[in-house]
């Protein structure tokens, strides 16, 4: 059955700084509370794009979906602009759940999070360290391994954490925002695979987004460690990966060292982006998460 719904601009304040929104809402959900959920994207991406992909597919099948433009990106306020800082993108989902929580169309006892790609490591790092929320999913969830990265190429994790060090005294000292390109293939980017520059240089290229990465986001995003975040997940865990997508051995490392209630499903795909907005894996993957997020586990 696909539900119809509404698609609602909403504006809430983080830290003094207006974060936009996007909640969608089912017919369903204005007479009786519903499940909810909120999706996290990949590096640099905006609501128009992943998130807002996977709440739409979301709420025709009855859930309450909400998708945002993180601080620094988009529509949200906040400067430097195209600035990736973890700690400060687990802090916006924090506010997202309290928001979320306090509307009438949403049944605040399940309020779950699904993170795709980077996103998925954002809301395992959130959901380690969060009360309240009720259920998680990942989607071709970009596992980070410092460790590992620091093991096969020292030299190359170390120059990329000084030059984010060096961009941010940069910013601090003149106000200069030093950028790289977030997806390209022929010259320095923070993306280089050939389906993600496609994906955000054409196929998702929406009026919203700017395809540029702030450097000193380095300085946070080298050392961002997925992996230390397994044994701290306490609730229902939901992966679903592929074998062509990100990573799937620190996929299957992260899966193996969760301890709590946990699913795993291995999709087919060319490669990553399919996970983005590929109708067909849309289809499987949201189907799959509307019946782990409203099964008794």
């Amino acid at each position: 059955m696909k539900f119809r719904y509404k698609k609602e601009r909403v504006e809430f304040v983080v830290k003094k700084l207006n974060v936009v929104g996007n909640l969608f809402i089912p017919d369903i959900a204005y007479n009786t509370r519903q499940p909810a959920v909120i999706i996290v994207g990949p590096m640099t991406s905006v609501k128009e794009q992943v998130t807002g992909v996977y709440a739409k597919a979301l709420a025709e099948k009855g859930l309450v979906t909400m998708s945002i433009d993180h601080r620094y990106f988009g529509e949200s306020e906040g400067v430097p602009r195209q600035y990736e800082k973890f700690p400060d993108k687990i802090y916006d989902i924090q506010n997202t759940l309290s928001f979320i929580k306090k509307r009438p169309e949403v049944n605040r006892n399940q309020v779950s999070l699904l993170g795709v790609c980077l996103g998925a490591g954002y809301a395992l790092a959130t959901a380690a360290q969060t009360p309240g929320i009720h259920k998680l999913a990942a989607v071709a969830g970009y596992y980070r391994d410092t460790f590992a990265m620091k093991k096969n190429n020292r030299k190359d994790f170390e120059a990329k954490l000084l030059s984010g060090i060096e961009a941010r005294k940069i910013y601090e000292t003149g106000g200069d925002v030093v950028t790289i390109p977030a997806a390209a293939m022929l010259e320095e980017a923070a993306m280089q695979t050939k389906d993600t520059v496609e994906y955000y240089t054409k196929r998702a290229a929406v009026k919203n987004y700017q395809n540029s990465f702030a450097v000193m986001s380095r300085e946070f995003f080298v050392g961002f460690d997925v992996q230390r975040y397994a044994s701290k997940i306490l609730i229902p865990f939901l992966m679903i990966h592929s074998r062509k997508a990100l990573s799937p051995e620190w996929a299957k490392k992260f899966y193996n060292n969760v301890k709590s209630t946990k699913k795993n499903y291995v999709l087919e795909s060319k490669g990553q982006t399919d996970f983005y907005d590929d109708p067909g894996i849309i289809e499987k993957c949201t189907s799959l998460i509307k019946k782990y997020f409203l099964e008794k586990t």
